[in-house]
């Protein structure tokens, strides 16, 4: 490594294949292969075309489909076939310069104004207001006119003009994507502007860039035929799929087959233009998703054909019960065991703690009982049951069933869960209605909402449910967020480190409620944490989890005085005491 490359951490982006999955879905995968003909066929127009397309034949003018002529004949005794083929190729190139000078000019623009932002921003914006303002059709024409009819110029025209609105969504983009950590890094590592809009900016626009040039190829693709209809950008007689459609039109009272012909050809390829934007703007959009990106939406957990394996009888005793319990990630590397056969039982009543340092598997292990790993997440072994029911491996509809009514969770991002832009009520009186909770109808549910405000302790609770989360403290929306878990009454909640962040008071208070709740309503709550104090003063049992592992498990009082394994005697040693006022942290 010389030092001109940046350290590995910082490297370029991986390119991914935009195409990727794209045969799994049926109906973008008939769009591109619509696309990919098309474009083969008129590419290939001198080999595949039957006749000349100037050659006439007036005695078979109009002629329906033979064998001489696939697709028939125009009033001149023309073969459409042959003429489709060659008219082809004005209409594909006019669209392929219009999407060069579209993806050039769009990108070049939108990453210099996202990314270098100051006065470069402000110029190229101020720009771009001027390119939108300027009537597209009206400017084409005086191009046509100035350039002798000329094709190339006049989407050349389309495609500048155009380049506005894209760069405006690339620009947008461009300034979250400047904020990662991995751009910072590579700033720090001493990267120029260039080379890192060129290798980890750029990468990261690539989908959103193919979705964008798809939906332009539809609308250049109907201005060229437009161009031509008119008789302006290919002039008669050469061949071109919008002069086919003006020259049908005339004769479409006595033949409307050839107005079916052409016209269905150009609306084809502008549907599959279309269509292949929509698609790969959904594959984009889970594959970020799969990356970990702020949109990332749940996925149903599934059973691996290990858990075939394990017997489908529920332990006797718990309300929660896992038996040899593991969890799986897909990687460009292979399968990643992140949870390696776990097992434990919880009670009901009881504060069951998952301990382990960050990286340990204790937030996978809680999220994949409800369901909710991420695309690529899969329990490849063991089962888990829930009052007796089995519920590794249920279908998505089984699983929205429970969560909420079963088992609940409380995520360690409390505005997370929260929607900025609805009052607490609101949200609240959302998730009553979605669990069926209160049978009545709309003060029933406010007095639901007025309740489980009061059940974690707020004191105005009218007050808060009138509130948006942005005007709530830490604690407040904490409260909240866990009130929002008890609307179903759940037998199970899983608490995921729900005191990070908050003061020692206010974290004080938040375990006091759980332990409240627990004592009123009997359920079970699973505390994930890596705070051994939080276990000490609320848990009255724990496990202790280590690389996905359990390596100590038993009483709290057992895991503070008597650990057996050096890991959690670690854990221990290194949790800060004001007793201890000599020597370092291990």
């Amino acid at each position: 490594m010389t030092a001109a490359d940046p350290p590995v951490s910082v490297r370029a982006r991986k390119w991914t294949n935009p195409f990727a999955g794209v045969w799994r879905r049926p109906l973008t995968a008939a769009a591109l292969a619509v696309v990919l003909a098309v474009t083969v066929a008129v590419m290939l127009a001198p080999l595949l075309a039957p006749h000349p397309p100037l050659a006439q034949d007036l005695l078979h003018a109009r002629g329906g489909p033979s064998a001489s002529h696939p697709l028939g004949t125009d009033d001149l005794g023309r073969d459409v076939l042959s003429r489709l083929l060659y008219g082809g190729r004005p209409a594909l190139l006019g669209v392929g310069v219009a999407v060069s000078v579209y993806i050039c000019l769009g990108m070049s623009l939108g990453i210099l104004a996202g990314y270098l932002r100051g006065w470069t921003d402000r110029a190229i914006v101020a720009v771009m207001d001027v390119m939108l303002s300027v009537p597209v059709v009206i400017l084409m024409l005086a191009v046509l006119a100035i350039f002798s009819q000329s094709n190339v110029a006049a989407m050349i025209t389309l495609g500048m003009l155009s380049s506005a609105g894209l760069a405006r969504i690339i620009r947008s983009s461009c300034i979250a994507l400047r904020e990662e950590l991995f751009v910072d890094a590579a700033r720090v590592s001493g990267l120029g502007s260039a080379r890192i809009m060129a290798r980890h900016i750029f990468p990261g626009l690539v989908g959103l860039l193919l979705v964008q040039v798809c939906l332009f190829s539809g609308v250049a693709l109907m201005v060229q035929t437009g161009l031509g209809f008119l008789g302006l950008a290919t002039p008669p007689p050469a061949p071109s799929w919008g002069g086919m459609v003006g020259e049908a039109s005339q004769v479409m009272e006595q033949s409307p087959y050839l107005l079916l012909v052409s016209g269905g050809l150009i609306g084809l390829m502008s549907v599959s233009f279309g269509l292949l934007g929509d698609g790969l703007r959904d594959l984009d959009q889970a594959r970020k998703r799969g990356a970990g990106g702020p949109s990332r939406r749940p996925v149903a957990v599934t059973a691996a054909k290990d858990t075939a394996e394990t017997p489908d009888t529920p332990p006797d005793a718990g309300v929660l019960a896992v038996r040899d319990y593991s969890v799986a990630f897909a990687t460009p590397q292979g399968r990643r065991t992140v949870v390696d056969s776990v097992s434990f039982t919880v009670n009901a009543g009881e504060i069951f703690g998952l301990v382990g340092e960050s990286g340990s598997g204790k937030t996978v292990t809680g999220l994949s009982l409800l369901g909710l790993l991420a695309p690529g997440g899969t329990v490849t072994s063991g089962s888990a049951w829930l009052a007796g029911t089995r519920i590794t491996g249920l279908p998505e509809r089984e699983l929205q069933r429970i969560r909420g009514r079963e088992m609940a969770l409380v995520s360690q991002e409390p505005m997370v869960a929260l929607d900025p832009y609805f009052t607490i009520g609101s949200q609240l009186g959302e998730v009553i209605r979605r669990t069926g909770a209160v049978p009545g109808g709309k003060h029933a549910v406010r007095q639901r909402v007025r309740e489980l405000l009061t059940s974690v302790q707020l004191r105005d609770p009218d007050d808060v449910a009138r509130r948006h989360p942005h005007e709530l403290s830490g604690g407040m929306v904490q409260r909240v967020v866990i009130a929002m878990a008890l609307a179903g009454s759940p037998k199970v909640l899983i608490a995921d480190e729900p005191t990070t962040a908050l003061d020692v008071t206010v974290q004080a208070g938040i375990l006091d409620l759980l332990r409240s709740l627990r004592d009123e309503r009997g359920m079970a709550i699973v505390l994930i944490t890596h705070d051994l104090g939080v276990v000490a003063d609320t848990c009255d049992r724990a496990i202790v989890m280590e690389k996905g592992r359990i390596v100590e498990q038993g009483s709290v009082e057992d895991i503070f005085y008597r650990p057996r394994h050096p890991y959690t005697k670690k854990l221990i040693e290194s949790t800060p005491s004001i007793a201890r006022t000599e020597g370092r942290i291990a």
